[in-house]
């Protein structure tokens, strides 16, 4: 990695340890979200995959199914737990790892707390969100404390989808990132649109995954049937201007269809790179990125390399300064 070549910054990586593992299949989630295993991880395997790929600084955080298994408190000690697990892997690889806190929410104190310590005793670079929690999405009025903390901060955001409430019948059998975790990225998106926290809370940085899941299709009618369907004495907001200031990870198979449709929604500058490692397995990171490099970048950047490690560089705290 040199000026010339930068290290691509990775808003999109994951880590488990073995307790949080453990600690999830006790409360069910022996096949989380109905992938067929759950992953290994360490330090030391993630940083040869980093350096293999050309990628400089990878933001931790806990993917789905989060921490809350349907107890405040055995969320809010597992949330500080994962969150203290992952602040000692970054003070022990300066510069490689940053970390996104998990909260417990729907825990609002809980999760009011965890904000505090994350960012006060650990130094989190911001926190990682489920697209709900036990049916609360992101846009529920109970949850407007949390939000107003994070605008106070000026948080950065990343939201990551899991598995929706009616998975057992909507997804038919079939492993839930597939198909359901695009579209419920896109649910609690227009949530948070239709309930106003986007507006409210301009200080937030918002990093949306998966190329916007199914957002960039969608835009044009969550835009429409917000015009009709606001409450009354609402003005309603352009729902496309709004997406177009929220930021978007390219983790997934950004390519050859999902990226273009992105780029239909918003401007080059609001792309970062994602890897989804450790639920992506190594091979699958190394072809996402040679994918990604040999493909031509959009306004003149001399490759897609520069141009999200810029963005990342511009939006990112401490590590990707």
């Amino acid at each position: 990695m040199s000026p010339d070549t930068p290290g691509y910054l990775d808003v999109h990586a994951h880590f488990v340890t073995d307790s949080y593992v453990r600690q999830a299949r006790e409360a069910g989630h022996e096949l989380p979200d109905g992938v067929p295993a759950w992953p290994a991880w360490s330090a030391a395997a993630h940083l040869e995959l980093m350096d293999r790929c050309g990628i400089e600084t990878s933001m931790l955080s806990v993917s789905s199914p989060g921490v809350h298994f349907g107890d405040d408190a055995a969320a809010r000690r597992l949330a500080r737990e994962v969150n203290e697990a992952g602040a000692d892997t970054v003070r022990e690889h300066p510069g490689r790892f940053g970390l996104f806190a998990s909260l417990p929410l729907p825990d609002v104190d809980g999760a009011l707390a965890e904000i505090a310590h994350a960012y006060d005793t650990l130094g989190a670079d911001g926190v990682v969100l489920e697209s709900h929690t036990h049916g609360t999405y992101l846009g529920n009025p109970d949850l407007e404390p949390v939000w107003a903390e994070l605008d106070r901060r000026g948080a950065v955001v990343f939201l990551h989808p899991t598995s929706p409430v009616c998975w057992e019948r909507s997804a038919l059998g079939r492993p839930r990132p597939m198909v359901e975790f695009i579209f419920d990225t896109a649910r609690t998106v227009t949530d948070l649109l239709m309930s106003g926290t986007l507006r409210r809370h301009r200080d937030l940085t918002v990093i949306v995954p998966h190329c916007g899941g199914a957002l960039p299709v969608l835009a044009d009618r969550i835009n429409g049937f917000m015009k009709m369907f606001m409450p009354a004495g609402d003005r309603a907001p352009d729902a496309v201007a709004e997406l177009g200031r929220l930021y978007y990870d390219l983790a997934g198979p950004a390519l050859p269809r999902q990226l273009p449709a992105l780029l239909n929604l918003v401007a080059p500058d609001r792309l970062l790179y994602g890897s989804d490692h450790c639920w992506t397995p190594a091979a699958g990171v190394e072809a996402h990125v040679a994918a990604l490099d040999a493909a031509p970048a959009p306004d003149g950047a001399a490759s897609w390399r520069h141009l999200t490690t810029a963005n990342a560089r511009r939006v990112l705290p401490r590590p990707a300064r």
